[in-house]
């Protein structure tokens, strides 16, 4: 079977853009371009999280009732939440109603705060994490690595929940931490632009 599809521009995409309407500008805009901010970083680690279980394309299409709901993924906001925003949460239907995953959510933004606070942000903490390139193999064939491996255990370590390897390598995916475009598709080229001009931010010594 082949890796990709011919987009509406006659150029090809990965196979996966071809399963809901709104994954191809989410493809050609947002998957694998390098992150380098703090709240959007929390807010995929997140999403990955509520994922967990359930298809890409229901979280997507909630994406902006998640925005809502976390006040845009401020997680100094977040980490202020208290069992009667639990409470809110779950009558919310615009989200996933998965108690353990909101309470995940308010811990990480919590566990977010400390990494902050002990590496400078949680861009420097993740980057550090950053395989060298060709290390992985072909695109979209792995669900796990070292690194997704490495991050999970060491997150766990620090007290967040819902960063298990699976998760952790589709937030790396995401976030631009590998660029799993397959080599055919007409965005891996522009996501490997974007990653060399992208700036790495450094772990505090």
């Amino acid at each position: 079977m082949s890796t990709t599809i011919t987009g509406p521009d006659g150029k090809p995409r990965c196979r996966w853009c071809a399963a809901a309407p709104d994954f191809l500008d989410y493809h050609d805009r947002e998957w694998g371009f390098p992150v380098g901010d703090d709240r959007r970083l929390y807010e995929k680690i997140c999403l990955e999280g509520f994922q967990s279980g359930l298809s890409w394309r229901t979280i997507l299409a909630k994406r902006e009732n998640f925005r809502a709901a976390f006040k845009d993924f401020d997680f100094e906001k977040v980490a202020r939440f208290t069992a009667r925003d639990v409470d809110r949460l779950m009558k919310d239907e615009g989200i996933i109603r998965h108690r353990g995953k909101i309470e995940a959510a308010i811990n990480n933004a919590k566990r977010a705060l400390e990494m902050v606070e002990k590496e400078g942000s949680l861009a420097a903490f993740f980057w550090s994490y950053e395989p060298e390139p060709g290390s992985l193999g072909k695109p979209q064939t792995l669900t796990t690595s070292p690194q997704s491996i490495a991050i999970s255990k060491e997150l766990k370590k620090r007290g967040w929940k819902f960063v298990g390897p699976t998760t952790v390598f589709a937030f790396m995916q995401a976030m631009g931490l590998i660029n799993d475009h397959v080599e055919d598709c007409a965005i891996h080229a522009k996501v490997e632009k974007a990653r060399k001009t992208f700036k790495r931010p450094k772990r505090l010594k």
